[in-house]
């Protein structure tokens, strides 16, 4: 468990490279995840751009982006110590702005640490 301000977010760490895995399960590479980052990077800017441009008015199609973008994020099942590291890191800085939630950023997120065997 990581426990940043008054958020607890679970951490795969301690399952990566510790249980038991499926045959068939290849570890994704760090290349994917370090792509839906990238993506919800340019997601907030975009978004951010929008608040910028409309003055904070109605600006919910970059809004539904930038939180699609997370939830990807959220929900990408990381399996080697890198990818767990990477999406640790990531979705601390993400709550340690206070955007880290929604309750659908907290289900994504527990249901990408489950095994599915």
């Amino acid at each position: 468990m990581i426990r940043n301000g008054h958020t607890q977010v679970p951490s795969c760490l301690h399952s990566c490279g510790n249980g038991p895995r499926r045959r068939d399960a290849a570890p994704r590479p760090v290349q994917q995840l370090r792509a839906l980052i990238e993506a919800h990077k340019k997601a907030y800017a975009a978004f951010g751009e929008a608040v910028r441009q409309m003055g904070g008015s109605s600006c919910n199609g970059a809004s539904r982006e930038e939180e699609q973008a997370l939830l990807a994020i959220c929900a990408y099942p990381a399996v080697s110590e890198g990818d767990c590291l990477a999406k640790a890191r990531y979705l601390l800085e993400i709550e340690a702005r206070g955007e880290l939630d929604l309750v659908g950023h907290m289900r994504a997120l527990l249901h990408s640490t489950m095994w599915k065997g």
